[in-house]
């Protein structure tokens, strides 16, 4: 069993803070660390209606985790079209899809044997 970083905890938090604080819908928390060959330990995933709101929701996550913890992307992608954006935190990868996008692309089951916990919303 692999022993969670601190770090990661932190910034989780602030991750799905960033998240609520515009609203974004359907959290989920896929724990990848006991599987073999993953890109990292955690995605978090969430929705959003429209590629406004998508963008306000990366906006929202950039911000508040910069503000907490200091700290910034590794690298993002998608932003031009915001239907899916990605925004790798190295440890914590985070995507942020337009409700279709997610449904087609649904990573949860394709990430099917990863722990995962839905995020209940404070909204």
């Amino acid at each position: 069993m692999v022993k969670i970083k601190n770090r990661d905890i932190q910034l989780i938090k602030e991750i799905i803070l960033g998240i609520e604080n515009v609203k974004g819908e359907k959290i989920n928390q896929l724990d990848l660390k006991d599987i073999d060959n993953t890109p990292c330990d955690y995605f978090i995933v969430c929705s959003g209606n429209s590629n406004t709101q998508v963008s306000a929701i990366v906006n929202s996550i950039l911000k508040t985790v910069s503000k907490a913890l200091n700290e910034k992307p590794f690298h993002t992608e998608g932003l031009v079209n915001a239907e899916w954006v990605l925004i790798d935190y190295v440890n914590v990868v985070v995507h942020v899809f337009q409700n279709q996008i997610r449904e087609y692309y649904n990573l949860e089951e394709l990430w099917g044997d990863a722990k995962s916990i839905q995020i209940a919303s404070n909204y």
